[in-house]
């Protein structure tokens, strides 16, 4: 505790090296308890406010711990985050002789091999795709890490990235020409050999489920795991503990099979003769569905016409490109490779079939070109408990989110952490001066028709008094599409009458990144998002003073896993709205309202349109579930705010 204390003391080496670092005794509270689950091998829950400085407040015992570490990061973005900036900062202040690594999933680094047989295919033809190509190979030629992530000017989105890249599907593992010279294997052995590894929830779900992959090897060594943005491991865990195959897989067998047919069989003509059927197949399952995107119960799914016929001719089209490939698998790595990938794929679509067993929810979600079917289960608590057994170690699971009014029941039923010790420590932040939570009056109910427009309608004159800085948070894509409509209409008025111009932004019209970017150098930008904008954002100061949030992000009841699973909680006796329903809907609120004020100098405005907020019993669950802001309904005190000058300038 001692050395903790000065680590994080005005006088000791984060002040000292770091510029800006202030003294949070949440922060010095916080890094003691993980530090004391550390030593003691123990599993420990720890929400932190916004502004309690939690990266550093896991950082310092991890890196003065003496064992083998892994932190497992929400998104791709913060893992790139915690590893360039975050940890060297500390472990340079700390002057830590820890040796560092950074993991990710195969598809984020180039392929040697795969990269080849893209530029001798030719396959691009559009000049900005040849363009992204060049770029690549350029990249290639002086990069150590082989990371995409590192290839600033080809964007993530470029389709060429999945042609460089391999999947588990098409690795050829050990039998790879390249296989020496793997960047996928390069990070993979700094990570066995580092006392500390960065890798995002993702792969390590992946991996873990796997166990083929880098977590099998580094978990047995490891003495302590921390999950950062610990609030999305229950979705993540339940998507990986569960099985899927979708039409997309099927497609890039037919491609792949294509073009290791035309590269080492050029002369079995039956191959190349049974790929266009076998495309087709897929393509008609996705046509099955109808053209509309959406979630779908496996009941839903057998009872449009033609779907189960599609399936079936999938599963024997596969079977038959199988069986051609068997004749040719000996010819060349890939082709093995694609035989492989063609049996498990058939065993995959006929165990979907066959139906998921008890405590498995079957159902498939439509996208615009392709159909993936999952079998979930409708508790992840026991698989993850048996996956966090054998070896002793300590496991911390920390986030802004994990509370409902303090207590974590919800979480830790929801990953089966009965066990754990929990730690809470609110915000540093003068709530109280910097913001307020407006819900505001004779607002309709939330179902009914204009609803949106009401929203909107309520928001302008708050919009007008803070000209400019606001997000929009909606809890559908329509809703979304809507806001974005009638805000234009505002904008274009707003121009005409007072001369000034308020940048308009919808998500989906540019990357996430770039967007914020755009919208954080306006400094008065408008910008209406749906879910990825709720969590994961970060935008300091007066560029963003107002967040409206529309309605209480409950998910739709009839999405199939949460109509199982709330089917089977009150078949049980339970109430599953107050235990599963409310906690989710309070934890995204509370994700929506972490945007609003991320310094001591932030000031703003919650406006939440949601009249249940008021008139119903749970919605006070929901309020005192946010940070202590003042609150009201009254549209004047919410003006009077924005007109008066900032209280954290004083």
């Amino acid at each position: 505790m001692d050395s903790l204390t000065s680590a994080f003391s005005p006088e000791g080496p984060l002040a000292t090296a770091i510029p800006g670092f202030h003294v949070r005794s949440q922060q010095v509270e916080m890094a003691a308890r993980i530090a004391a689950a550390i030593r003691e091998q123990k599993v420990f829950i720890a929400e932190a406010g916004t502004g309690t400085g939690k990266t550093f407040a896991y950082l310092v015992p991890a890196l003065a711990s003496g064992g083998k570490v892994i932190i497992s990061t929400g998104t791709k973005t913060l893992q790139d985050q915690l590893f360039n900036k975050d940890l060297p900062l500390v472990r340079h202040a700390l002057k830590a002789p820890v040796q560092v690594a950074l993991l990710k999933g195969r598809a984020n680094y180039v392929c040697h091999y795969y990269l080849r047989r893209a530029v001798e295919e030719g396959r691009f033809h559009s000049r900005e795709e040849v363009s992204h190509l060049a770029k690549i190979q350029r990249f290639f030629k002086i990069t150590r890490t082989g990371d995409k992530g590192e290839c600033g000017d080809v964007p993530e989105s470029s389709p060429v990235w999945h042609a460089v890249t391999s999947t588990r599907d098409n690795c050829l593992g050990q039998e790879c020409p390249d296989h020496k010279d793997c960047f996928v294997m390069a990070a993979r052995r700094e990570a066995m050999e580092a006392d500390l590894v960065v890798v995002n929830h993702h792969l390590f779900f992946a991996d873990v489920m796997l166990r083929e992959e880098s977590m099998a090897e580094l978990l047995p060594a490891c003495n302590t795991v921390i999950f950062d943005e610990a609030h999305q491991l229950p979705e993540v865990a339940t998507l990986f503990f569960g099985d899927n195959v979708s039409t997309s897989q099927v497609i890039d067998l037919v491609r792949d099979t294509q073009v290791e047919g035309l590269a080492s069989a050029r002369d079995c003509l039956d191959l190349q003769n049974c790929l266009p059927g076998l495309e087709k197949a897929a393509k008609d399952l996705r046509l099955a569905v109808g053209i509309d995107s959406g979630r779908f119960s496996a009941q839903q799914l057998e009872e449009k016409p033609g779907f189960k016929a599609a399936l079936e001719q999938v599963r024997q089209s596969l079977e038959g490109v199988a069986a051609i490939l068997k004749t040719q698998a000996q010819r060349s790595e890939g082709l093995e490779k694609c035989w492989q990938r063609a049996i498990e794929l058939a065993q995959r679509f006929t165990a979907w079939g066959e139906g998921g067993g008890d405590g498995v929810v079957r159902w498939g979600e439509a996208f615009t070109h392709a159909l993936q079917l999952n079998a979930t289960p409708l508790s992840v608590a026991d698989i993850f408990q048996k996956q966090m057994g054998g070896h002793p170690r300590a496991w911390i699971f920390t986030s802004a989110t994990l509370a409902v009014q303090g207590r974590f029941d919800h979480y830790q039923a929801e990953l089966g952490l009965w066990q754990a010790e929990t730690g809470f420590w609110e915000s540093p932040f003068d709530y109280g001066r910097q913001a307020i939570l407006y819900v505001p009056q004779a607002m309709p109910e939330p179902n009914s028709y204009g609803y949106t427009d009401a929203v909107v309608e309520a928001a302008l004159p708050v919009l007008a008094a803070c000209g400019g800085g606001a997000f929009f948070l909606c809890t559908s894509l329509r809703a979304m599409r809507r806001t974005h409509e009638l805000l234009q209409q505002f904008v274009e008025d707003h121009a005409r009458q007072s001369g000034e111009r308020l940048p308009l932004f919808l998500q989906g019209e540019s990357g996430k990144n770039e967007l914020l970017e755009r919208f954080r150098a306006a400094g008065n930008g408008i910008l209406v998002g749906s879910q990825s904008f709720w969590e994961g954002v970060d935008v300091r100061g007066e560029a963003l003073s107002l967040v409206v949030i529309d309605k209480l992000p409950f998910a739709p009841p009839d999405d199939p896993v949460l109509s199982a699973r709330i089917e089977e909680m009150n078949r049980a006796g339970r109430n599953a709205f107050v235990e599963y329903q409310l906690p989710r809907a309070v934890i995204n609120v509370k994700q929506g309202a972490g945007r609003l004020i991320r310094t001591e100098a932030d000031r703003g405005v919650l406006m939440i349109c949601d009249p249940r907020l008021i008139t119903k019993p749970y919605g006070k669950r929901v309020w005192r579930s946010l940070p202590p802001m003042k609150r009201t309904r009254e549209l004047a005190v919410v003006l009077d705010f924005f007109r008066s000058p900032s209280p954290c300038t004083n």
